[in-house]
């Protein structure tokens, strides 16, 4: 499933494409016809994502697309191609469309709809109002590992298995530390450096979490050759030597999804 940066870059790409002008909605898939029937001809004002949540804004409303685990958006230039396969929603104009394809959820929202589900879901650290307090309280009150917690998008949106991973490593974080034995200090660490990481994210198109002195140049190591890009101290990292004390990271499963930690430089304090 796409993490938060993903889908701020692509709010970014749909208000970028297609606010201001005009735009054909069609579901040549034929499941959110009635959806493409309000929406088209109609101008887009702008996109905008909360966590792993995307929405457009219409005059009939917004626009609200969850990718799940199998949903994609695949972009291209006119002439518009007559559709193969499953599209859900194909937006296009005179410059661009994009296909959308096996997402979890596609539906327009009213706006107090949309603000109801935004009131369901965690601060995102790419929201710029956000200061992460409410994610905060909610830790401070719970007796679930905060490797669970960031997890819950009703704590904290936008966070995925890579940047959970990634976020504890780098604060020599347990895992399984219960969220109300975490100290606002290391709260404030850990949602100020996903506000950095996850921003750099959405500009560099990719997660990179390794700081400048263990860099592949820095170490003299081969870069990192993975489908998701990026250089990391512990995700999809198990077996093979911690980056900073050589440790084999260890990998176990927490509800359900892959964790990844060192032993060593993650060891309860």
């Amino acid at each position: 499933m796409p993490e938060g940066h993903v889908i701020h870059r692509l709010a970014r790409r749909y208000g970028a494409s297609f606010a201001g002008r005009p735009v054909v909605a069609e579901s040549p898939q034929g499941r959110f016809a009635d959806g493409a029937v309000l929406l088209d001809g109609q101008t887009p004002a702008g996109a905008e994502a909360h966590g792993k949540h995307l929405f457009v804004e219409f005059p009939a409303g917004w626009l609200h697309v969850h990718l799940g685990l199998y949903g994609k958006v695949a972009w291209g230039e006119p002439p518009v191609p007559a559709p193969v396969g499953q599209i859900r929603l194909r937006l296009a104009n005179t410059t661009a469309y994009a296909d959308l394809r096996g997402p979890t959820v596609c539906e327009v929202l009213t706006p107090g709809e949309k603000d109801v589900l935004h009131a369901r879901l965690g601060p995102d650290p790419l929201r710029p109002a956000e200061d992460g307090q409410r994610a905060r309280d909610a830790i401070a009150r719970s007796r679930q590992p905060i490797a669970t917690l960031l997890m819950d998008q009703k704590v904290i949106s936008g966070v995925g298995n890579i940047y959970r991973a990634e976020v504890l490593f780098r604060h020599r974080l347990d895992p399984l530390l219960p969220g109300r034995d975490l100290t606002d200090e290391q709260w404030k660490a850990i949602w100020d450096d996903l506000v950095v990481l996850m921003a750099d994210g959405v500009a560099g198109g990719r997660i990179d979490t390794v700081r400048p002195e263990h860099l592949p140049e820095a170490m003299g190591r081969p870069p990192r050759e993975d489908a998701h890009g990026g250089e990391v101290y512990v995700y999809r990292r198990a077996g093979l030597p911690c980056l900073v004390c050589g440790t084999e990271v260890r990998t176990g499963t927490v509800q359900a999804r892959n964790l990844f930690w060192c032993p060593t430089c993650q060891g309860r304090a």
